[in-house]
Formats: C-alpha cells, sequence, structure tokens
C-alpha cells in the first residue's frame, strides 16, 4: 500500500504566501494613511502661515501710518510655524467717494521643496478699509 506523502505540504506554501500578500497589503495601506495625515498636518500649518501673513499685512496697512508695503518676505521661526516663508502683497486703492482707503492683501505661504512629498503651499488673499 502506498502512502500520500506530501499533500499538506501544497495548502501550507498556499496559506504562507496568501498571509504574506496580506501583509504587504497591510503596511502599504498604513503607510499611505500615514503620509496623508502629515501632508493634512502640513497643509494646516501652511494655512495657518498664509492667515499669519494677512494679519502682518492688516497690522501694517491699517495702522495709523497707513504703509501699504507692496511686496515683503517674512520667515517664521516660531513654533509650529517653524520654516515656513510668507510673502506678502499689499495694494491700496483709495475710495472715490468719501474718505478711506481699500487693501487687497495677499498671501503666499511655503515650505518645503518643490516636487517632493514635504512640499506645501497655500494662498490667502483679504480686502480691509479704513472708512471711516
Amino acid at each position: 500500500m502506498k502512502r500520500n506523502r506530501g499533500f499538506a505540504l501544497v495548502p501550507a506554501i498556499f496559506l504562507l504566501v496568501v498571509l504574506a500578500a496580506l501583509g504587504i497589503v497591510a503596511i502599504r495601506v498604513g503607510s499611505g494613511q500615514q503620509q496623508t495625515v502629515t501632508v493634512n498636518l502640513l497643509q494646516a500649518r501652511a494655512l495657518a502661515a498664509a492667515n499669519s501673513g494677512i494679519e502682518w499685512g492688516a497690522y501694517n496697512a491699517l495702522k495709523s501710518t497707513s504703509s501699504c508695503v507692496s511686496s515683503t518676505t517674512l520667515s517664521l521661526t516660531e513654533a509650529a510655524l517653524n520654516g515656513f516663508s510668507v510673502v506678502v502683497t499689499c495694494s491700496a486703492t483709495p475710495f472715490t467717494v468719501g474718505t478711506g482707503t481699500s487693501y487687497v492683501i495677499n498671501a503666499t505661504a511655503t515650505a518645503g521643496t518643490y516636487g517632493m512629498p514635504s512640499y506645501v503651499r497655500r494662498v490667502v488673499s483679504a480686502t480691509f478699509s479704513n472708512a471711516s
């Protein structure tokens, strides 16, 4: 009588291959989710940097001397905004009727190197006036 030897070897190899494939898929999904969270965090920080540029531009435009600098680059160095560069532009338009000036302020915040996964850029625009 012949014995069937090695019959359990085929299902065991199949099971190992399937489990290895599932492990690879789980690792790829996990790293993709981690990269998504990192990019979302960088985008939120870039938005905060751009908003700080808007606040800086509004302060300078609306203070008593009413100075609107055409373009300024801010290099942020504090806390979570460290490493961001913000280009703030301001344009002033006097009202045609009455007294006052309208200011359009644009802020572009960037960090990282273009083309790299850590690169992020946000543009924010706001309009203010000193109408009395």
